[in-house]
């Protein structure tokens, strides 16, 4: 009888350690946040119970609804690029030829330096007299300099740009480790029925990249739909909210409003967003890839 409640039981004893972790960093939090949501909450005043009124005020703000529509533009515009390109980098890179190290250390590179750095970076690029206005307008590919962070019309595409450059290395590293783990015999089977490298990668890379590009895909659509720093350090949101993100828009009622309760509103609703999305992006992929 002791050996089979032992035997209960010991599983359980090895996922205690990470069920405190999450418990205390992770559910407590979230339960507080859904709590707190339905509260008018600040710093200086102790939380008052407001039932739905924040969820309310929610969905009449236009900007909320502005910041959703720009979340999702994100999301559309960054997670297929960054779920393709980096398969083609692996493929490149993973070639045995001599320097091959250097280009995978060069791909890499931008994610191990500071966001706040390449924000800043980028920001100068994009400057009016900056070097990429330079380019353009002295190859005539424009007439007149573009305002990349301050148009409407450009800036959370400016942004999103930023975001793409920078997780390309990121997700290569990923395909790449699932590509040393195909066995090359397959791709010797493939050279001796005479496939080209175009079916070579296409019937047997790709399927056995299955779950690494569920991974990216999933991953890849979290990041976006909370990017923020990007957004902080090169527009804050602006001009009037046409490159704000759900997170820019959260953190800006938080800590500029210090309207904690509505904050937490936004927090959970951005949480919904991507648990639903990522379960229906999980959902979809495999169900095609059955298909």
């Amino acid at each position: 009888m002791n050996s089979f409640i032992d035997k209960k039981l010991t599983p359980y004893l090895f996922l205690l350690p990470a069920g405190i972790i999450l418990s205390v960093f992770f559910f407590y939090p979230l339960i507080e946040v859904i709590r707190l949501s339905f509260t008018k909450y600040s710093i200086v005043r102790p939380a008052q119970y407001i039932g739905m009124e924040n969820y309310i005020t929610l969905v009449n703000d236009p900007i909320f609804w502005k910041s959703l529509k720009n979340s999702v533009i994100y999301l559309v515009g960054v997670v297929p690029p960054l779920v393709i390109i980096p398969i083609f980098l692996a493929i490149l890179v993973n070639n045995q030829i001599k320097g091959i190290s250097f280009f995978r250390a060069m791909f890499y590179l931008p994610v191990v330096i500071s966001i706040v750095v390449i924000g800043i970076a980028w920001k100068w690029l994009y400057s009016e007299n900056g070097p990429l206005n330079y380019i353009l307008t002295s190859m005539h590919l424009v007439d007149t300099k573009l305002n990349w962070l301050s148009d409407p019309n450009l800036a959370l595409f400016s942004v999103m740009i930023v975001t793409v450059w920078r997780g390309l290395g990121y997700y290569m590293v990923i395909y790449l480790a699932g590509l040393q783990a195909i066995p090359k015999e397959l791709y010797e089977a493939c050279d001796i029925d005479g496939a080209s490298f175009l079916q070579k990668h296409l019937f047997v890379t790709i399927p056995l990249l299955k779950s690494s590009i569920v991974f990216v895909a999933v991953v890849s659509s979290i990041n976006a739909l909370k990017v923020f720093v990007e957004v902080y350090i090169m527009t804050g949101g602006g001009p009037a909210y046409n490159s704000a993100t759900l997170v820019q828009y959260l953190y800006e009622k938080a800590f500029q409003d210090l309207n904690l309760g509505y904050a937490c509103a936004l927090g959970v609703v951005l949480f919904l967003l991507t648990f639903i999305f990522s379960l229906a992006n999980i959902r979809v992929i495999e169900k095609n890839w059955q298909g």
